[in-house]
Parts: C-alpha cells; sequence; structure tokens
C-alpha cells in the first residue's frame, strides 16, 4: 500500500513538472556598456532596475572610445550609453543600435576643474595657455571629453599654445579627476558632473567656461540591435530615461536635456 502511495505522489509530481506553465524567458544577464565618467548614477540605476525586476545586470565602464570600439569588434550588450552622441550615432550608421530607441537623457557640460584654492589662478581657456601651467586634459582618441577639449581649444586657436603644457593625456575622466584632487596638474578639462563626486570633496573648485566656447554635449542611451533580452533591454532603456531615473542623473550634478 505505502509503495502504491509512493509511486502515485511521483506520477502526480512528473504530471505537474510536465505540464506546468513555462518561466518567462529571460537572458541571465543584462549587459551595459556605459562611459566611465557615467559611474555614479549608473550603479544606482542599475541596482535600482536589478530590485525592481529580479535581474542581473552587468556594466563594463570604460572610455566612449573604448566601448565604441568593443562593439567595432563584434562584443554585444543590451544597452549602449556613451559620453557623447556622436558615438551613438556612430554606432546607427554601422548598423550596430536601433535607432528608434535612442533617448537623449541629460547634458554633459565641459567645464576648467582645478585645485582648491586655484593656486594658479585660472579664470578662463586662455590660462591653461600660460607658460609653466600644468594642464591635464583626456586623450581624444579615448574619451568624450578629450575629443571636446581638442575641439575646444582648436576652436578657441589655442590648442598649440596648450599643447606643450599638457603634462598627461588621461584615458577617462575619472582619471582627470584624480590628478587634479591630487595636485598633479593645475588645470583640467573635465565634465561638471564628475565634480560632485565624493573623491574630488573639498579638494578641487570649478571655473566656468564661456558660453560661446564652451561645447556641450548631450548623452543619450540606446539598445543594441544584437539584445539578448529585447523586451526587458527596452524596459531598462526607458528607466534610465525616465522620470525616476532623471531624479538621480540630476542626483549627481546632470541637467536634464529639457531643461
Amino acid at each position: 500500500m505505502y509503495r502504491r502511495l509512493l509511486s502515485l505522489s511521483l506520477y502526480i509530481l512528473l504530471c505537474l513538472a510536465v505540464f506546468a506553465p513555462a518561466p518567462a524567458a529571460h537572458a541571465e544577464e543584462l549587459r551595459i556598456f556605459s562611459g566611465a565618467g557615467l559611474m555614479k548614477p549608473m550603479e544606482e540605476l542599475r541596482h535600482n532596475f536589478e530590485k525592481q525586476h529580479g535581474v542581473s545586470i552587468n556594466v563594463h565602464y570604460g572610455s566612449s572610445g573604448e566601448i565604441f570600439g568593443m562593439l567595432g569588434v563584434g562584443q554585444t550588450c543590451d544597452v549602449f550609453i556613451p559620453g557623447a552622441a556622436k558615438y551613438t550615432m556612430d554606432a546607427v550608421k554601422n548598423g550596430w543600435i536601433e535607432p528608434s530607441t535612442i533617448k537623449d537623457i541629460v547634458k554633459h557640460v565641459p567645464i576648467i576643474m582645478v585645485p582648491g584654492g586655484n593656486p594658479a589662478g585660472i579664470k578662463s581657456l586662455d590660462d591653461l595657455a600660460r607658460p609653466g601651467v600644468k594642464v591635464a586634459l583626456c586623450d581624444p582618441k579615448a574619451a568624450a571629453v578629450g575629443r571636446v577639449s581638442k575641439k575646444m581649444l582648436e576652436k578657441a586657436k589655442l590648442m598649440d599654445k596648450v599643447q606643450p603644457n599638457v603634462v598627461v593625456f588621461a584615458p577617462t575622466a575619472n582619471q582627470l579627476l584624480v590628478y587634479i584632487a591630487l595636485g598633479q596638474a593645475d588645470a583640467a578639462i573635465n565634465w561638471l558632473d564628475v565634480t560632485t563626486w565624493a573623491e574630488g570633496k573639498g579638494k578641487i573648485e570649478v571655473v566656468r567656461i564661456d558660453e560661446k566656447r564652451n561645447m556641450i554635449k548631450t548623452i543619450p542611451t540606446a539598445v543594441h540591435v544584437s539584445a539578448k533580452d529585447k523586451p526587458m533591454a527596452l524596459k531598462l532603456n526607458d528607466y534610465i530615461a525616465s522620470p525616476e531615473g532623471l531624479t538621480i542623473w540630476e542626483k549627481w550634478g546632470f541637467e536634464p536635456c529639457g531643461q
């Protein structure tokens, strides 16, 4: 009798397993390629989305040139967020990004970052060309802020004069912050949002760039054409640009594109 009951129980369990509704199919892990300078808001956005949707998200942070290059050699992601729209539009031209998924999120505002107290007395772009001033810039071939810095200085006809003062071409905006916070350079052209980071608190100051000379950029988010879980990738993309998401971006010093 006991064996019959046991056999019946096993049969029922087997039937339940066979005929139970299949769980929703999701990729094991969503993957984001993000500009390194966006790390602070992106980590908060990632954590919130994981908690809300029960998914795992892996974020690769690198310079905009690096993450663009990763797409170029065939690596794929679900969501692509470089530090400037140019990289997204170039990715669209190459057939890597779904154009209809592009959403402009926030502005990237260049400023001059100086050590606390501004020991070199930097007041404008022109001061970066003064003899003896130590300047830190990002590599224009690697980071969005490096590309913008080069264009800005060239437009102001200052690049040839500033070039001899450059003590380092850093690969990311994050490393520029470190150079200035440690006093290893007198000035750096960096993003305004990076100045809100705890690593620079009390160690750096901001010198605004004249609006007529400045080149403010847009940060977009978009979905890769080969996203493994397209529905969830679209949800993540929407969340990053949502009102809730924008509150997080603003918390970290970014200005929404609609303002």
